[in-house]
């Protein structure tokens, strides 16, 4: 791909990898080479601070430490988190703008680009796209600004990681850094763009790892949380986790992390779980089929095979449809792709033990997919669903059609100026320094299985709490202390809480933070100032006029659609965070009127691939009225359909969601349980967003 963009000016240094490195360090003493700005790290966040730097008249060099530019955007990760798409501005929209270019051109499809949901008419950006073509397209924007790219080019750690030998530094003033190849970069200002937070750490600068303890900075969403996870990636059945069934002396299976364990809402050093974001295809001219790792190991599954077992029959993956009939393949339900409690070592691990690391992690994901299609223990029904499914053959074909870049969901925080925390992200805590924003939820994968006191298993950390609205990031959080660095700013291991960086890690906000890293260094320069000292207005003017989105009020609610808490709600009520899902869902809290944090849509996409099930344990039989909760807009399907189930009974009744009942709910009507009781809320022959948020269920008497 590279070769083709040298024309347009972009300069691509290639290093030999660690072995050839190691021989050529030995060989010469450290090449130097000196820019305005050394930007480790070609994730979003570095690309765009590259890019911003040579805008800016500054020469700017950008060094990762693999072959690939990108991070998780061009390995997989091609369904955008984007949360609320208003507040992404600057080069990060304009990335999302040339997407949506390119798949306007009809030659880019080998798919009617008609019946692809997520391409949308009058949109100006698009979210979703193959790898390829975003790494095509982040090429041609590098070369553009004409970035010096070097490749394979990792900090050198042999001397140890915090700090360690890979930097020159003069008291606060960073002056270079090294890299295994033997190569010296000096700079004028840096910018750690790397997922691992490596340059940071070898700088000295203060960091941490792990879930914070609640009462640090008093959240309610941080910790051990073994009672919050009440969402789709648990285990829904139960399953026992000995080695021999129901003998605690037998030993725990794989997988399953033995007491004691922290107290609710205590620190700990867990990350949640990481894992490849896999781009597969059923298109059969396109598809290689999953090969069984040569280290497999047949108990590595005995949680799946039980888990299955017992009935847990959910799609353990969630392939949402990228273009061309291809996926960004994310981790679903209790055992699925994300490998739960072996990423708790990989950030603060040299570079060997990281390579292991991943390779764990590779093995475990590919011998999982092998598991679901060819394993006699493997239910028919489920081997069958795997059937047509398989590796993108013209993806990451460098690779074995596996993604560069594993999906480091958090590595290293930096402990910095200012810390965002959990009260920055709900809108009860306001910035007054903004240079971006945030509006994903607040989520965290799983960090580790559990036995519960029941003697079951269970998975534990799942957190997926929306914020309320778009949010402001501080600039002090992406800068060090100021006795520790005064010339270097880090965008994606920033100065956060572990809750709070699960709403800003997604890679639309790396791009904002990057570019506006390399404002602020910029700026700094030629002020020959510490970057803690710098003008915040004069920042703020530059950001504006580059096209920054900084801050966005959140919308006021209306006394009638005031958010209700369940809690405070007549009869029985089921959440959507209670809810059984089926396929991707989104979480929203953009329209007010809503039950507990926020609600679930379908994204007007995949029609028929999508449902809810809300399961209530109702106190006694009886009459109860049922009333769904789904805040209305002219975007929404005027034909949904609601299933009740009623003991053996099945009733099934549409509601239009894009009007309210002056009530405030959609009373489905009142029904006798006896038994069972359940509604059902799918996307299947619907046109417009279909919305889940909650049901009630109201006792009645005969004649009510």
């Amino acid at each position: 791909m590279f070769s083709e963009l040298i024309g347009l000016g972009l300069v691509v240094i290639s290093h030999p990898g660690p072995a050839m490195a190691k021989a050529a360090k030995a060989e010469k003493p450290d090449q130097v080479h000196s820019f305005d700005l050394v930007v480790y790290g070609a994730t979003p966040a570095g690309i765009a601070a590259a890019i911003q730097a040579q805008r800016m008249g500054k020469s700017a060099v950008l060094l990762e430490p693999t072959n690939h530019i990108g991070g998780l955007t061009t390995s997989g990760l091609g369904h955008t988190d984007t949360g609320d798409k208003s507040v992404i501005g600057g080069i990060s929209r304009e990335f999302y703008r040339r997407i949506r270019k390119h798949y306007d051109d009809p030659l880019a499809w080998t798919e009617d680009r008609s019946r692809f949901a997520l391409y949308r008419k009058g949109e100006d950006a698009m979210w979703v796209f193959e790898p390829r073509v975003a790494e095509t397209i982040l090429g041609q924007m590098l070369a553009e600004a004409k970035v010096t790219l070097v490749l394979g080019a990792r900090l050198d750690r042999s001397q140890g990681a915090d700090p360690g030998s890979g930097v020159q530094k003069e008291r606060t003033r960073l002056l270079s850094l090294r890299t295994v190849s033997g190569d010296r970069y000096r700079g004028r200002a840096f910018i750690d763009a790397s997922y691992e937070g490596d340059l940071m750490a070898a700088a000295g600068i203060s960091t941490t790892i792990g879930r914070e303890s609640n009462r640090i900075y008093g959240e309610s969403l941080n910790g051990y949380q073994p009672s919050k996870n009440l969402h789709n990636h648990r285990f829904l059945k139960p399953v026992d986790p000995f080695k021999k069934p129901g003998d605690k002396a037998s030993g725990l299976i794989f997988g399953v992390e033995a007491a004691p364990y922290p107290k609710e809402g205590e620190g700990d050093r867990r990350v949640q779980a990481y894992c490849f974001r896999m781009c597969m295809t059923k298109v059969a001219a396109n598809r290689v089929d999953f090969v069984k790792p040569a280290s497999y190991r047949e108990d590595q599954y005995e949680l799946l095979f039980r888990n299955l077992e017992a009935g847990d029959l959910r799609f353990p993956l969630n392939p949402v449809m990228m273009p061309n009939g291809k996926t960004d393949t994310n981790n679903n339900g209790a055992v699925s792709s994300d490998y739960i409690g072996f990423s708790n070592d990989y950030p603060k691990a040299n570079d060997a033990r990281r390579q292991e690391i991943v390779r764990e992690h590779q093995n475990w994901q590919m011998g999982l997919m092998w598991t679901l299609k060819h394993h006699p223990r493997t239910p028919a029904a489920m081997r069958a669903m795997f059937q047509d499914w398989g590796l993108a053959r013209d993806e990451f074909a460098d690779n074995g059609h596996w993604p560069y870049q594993i999906y480091v969901r958090e590595a290293r925080r930096m402990v910095g100026s200012s810390v965002m925390t959990e009260g920055h992200c709900r809108g009860s805590i306001v910035v007054n320094d903004p240079v971006g924003m945030g509006s994903y939820n607040m989520d965290s994968h799983n960090c580790a299985r559990i036995v519960q006191e029941n003697g079951t298993v269970q998975n534990e950390g799942d957190i997926q709490v929306p914020p309320g609205g778009p949010y402001s990031i501080s600039f002090q959080s992406l800068c060090p202390q100021r006795n520790e660095c005064s010339n270097l700013l880090v965008p994606v291991c920033l100065s956060c809480s572990h809750i709070a960086y699960g709403s800003i890690r997604m890679e639309p906000v790396f791009f904002i933070l990057g570019q506006s890293a390399a404002t602020a260094l910029c700026l700094a320069i030629d002020e020959n100032t510490p970057i803690q000292d710098l003008n915040y207005g004069k920042l703020r003017r530059r950001l504006v006029n580059d096209g920054q989105i900084l801050e966005k009020a959140r919308a006021k609610r209306p006394a009638a659609l005031q958010n209700l808490k369940p809690e405070t709600m007549e009869g029985i009520v089921v959440d959507d965070t209670r809810a059984v899902k089926t396929g991707p869902w989104q979480s929203s809290n953009s329209l007010p009127g809503f039950v507990g944090d926020g609600y679930l849509h379908d994204g007007d996409g995949l029609k028929g691939a999508m449902a809810i099930r809300f399961e209530a344990s109702l106190p006694k039989p009886g009459l109860y009225e049922v009333r769904v909760y789904a805040p209305p807009s002219s975007n929404r399907s005027k034909k949904v359909a609601i299933v009740v189930e009623a003991g053996a009974s099945r009733t099934t009744v549409h509601i239009d969601q894009s009007k309210l009942p002056k009530e405030g709910y959609h009373s489905i009507g009142t029904f006798d349980f006896r038994g069972k009781a359940a509604v059902t809320i799918d996307n299947q022959e619907t046109k417009g967003h279909v919305i889940a948020d909650a049901v009630q269920w109201i006792p009645r008497k005969t004649g009510d």
